[in-house]
């Protein structure tokens, strides 16, 4: 089997995931604003971003990667189940880091984490 067919699926289910984490990237980029569009960004310069899809999720931009990949994991389980699992604990364990900032910087932090949730709109 070839790389790029873990790469580019035909499975619908996986595409459909993948294009919607992909907007939903590109839509938690735009609310954010321009301090969100390069790796070093400081979330905790400006004001507290809590419109868009951060009135769901206090963490899309993490989530929609998280979503990306984890999508082909639904057709296609072999060893890259590693990979993937280990840049999604990466991902999870930043959130977790971040958000010790978020509430250090921002005191209606706390106050916003009770309404939207960290990776799963009214779930988690």
């Amino acid at each position: 089997m070839l790389y790029n067919e873990y790469l580019f699926s035909e499975n619908l289910v996986v595409i459909s995931i993948q294009v919607l984490a992909a907007l939903l990237m590109i839509w938690s980029h735009i609310t954010f604003g321009l301090r969100s569009f390069h790796a070093a960004a400081n979330t905790t310069i400006g004001e507290l971003v809590t419109s868009g899809p951060y009135q769901f999720l206090r963490h899309p931009i993490y989530a929609s990667v998280i979503y990306f990949f984890a999508a082909p994991l639904i057709v296609y389980l072999n060893l890259n189940v590693l990979l993937a699992v280990l840049a999604i604990l990466g991902l999870f364990i930043r959130m977790l880091l971040e958000e010790k900032f978020l509430m250090n910087t921002y005191p209606e932090y706390v106050d916003y984490c009770k309404r939207a949730k960290r990776f799963i709109p009214s779930i988690i």
